[in-house]
């Protein structure tokens, strides 16, 4: 049995360039997916637009002896020719020089999934190229079951988190104190009904309960707090 695929998100930067072969409605939705990357588009002619989703158009036509060239300094290559053959060659080209490869025709080596992309986080879903259209349903599935009481949940615990050591000193009670809170049900139930300030209050109430015990553990804090008195 082979190897499943890595999940893997990738930080977009112009630093990194990514060359797209083909001109149709495919290379553009993987320009638009590519978003962020220095995009090279390399075709002998382009659909409408496409200047706005790339960097740079080679127009160019190209045979299977013509690709090295192109991927010169690339990062990925995609193969979104109508050509299942030329798509084909340029997976091989690209992966002679090092260069991952997403193919419009499948058997690449990245394969870009579904999303859903809420404010603050991202969800995606991948049969690892079985089914296509399996992933977009999952997500459209995934998208009507996540509301928006799961973003203020993760601002929430992302403002807990702020000098989150200072306060809890132990980093499995500080997994544990994150993992309560976001089991609270009465949290939850404040952000479905956009109460972030009461959530939050509850959500230090139970900080509370654990800086206590960390402070009565602690002999230096114990030993002030008598001095104090």
């Amino acid at each position: 049995m082979s190897p499943r695929m890595v999940p893997v998100f990738l930080e977009p930067t112009k630093e990194r360039k990514v060359v797209v072969f083909g001109g149709g409605m495919v290379a553009y939705r993987k320009c638009r997916q590519f978003e962020g990357f220095r995009i090279t588009v390399v075709a002998d002619r382009t659909v409408p637009g496409m200047e706005d989703v790339c960097d740079e158009i080679v127009l160019e036509h190209f045979d299977p002896s013509d690709i090295s060239p192109f991927l010169e300094g690339a990062f990925i290559a995609v193969a979104a020719t109508d050509s299942k053959d030329l798509n084909a060659a340029i997976k091989d080209s690209a992966r002679s020089k090092g260069v991952l490869v997403n193919s419009a025709h499948g058997g690449g080596d990245v394969l870009l999934p579904s999303s859903v992309r809420k404010k603050h986080y991202t969800v995606a879903v991948s049969s690892e190229g079985s089914v296509p259209a399996f992933p977009p349903y999952v997500a459209k599935k995934i998208d009507g079951f996540l509301g928006e009481e799961y973003d203020m949940m993760l601002s929430l615990l992302t403002d807990l988190r702020k000098d989150l050591k200072d306060r809890i000193g132990s980093q499995p009670e500080r997994a544990e104190f994150l993992a309560e809170v976001l089991g609270d049900e009465d949290i939850w139930h404040m952000l479905r009904e956009g109460d972030r300030e009461g959530a939050m209050e509850k959500a230090l109430d139970i900080e509370d309960g654990y800086t206590q015990r960390a402070d009565s553990t602690n002999p230096l804090a114990q030993s002030s707090h008598d001095s104090a008195c």
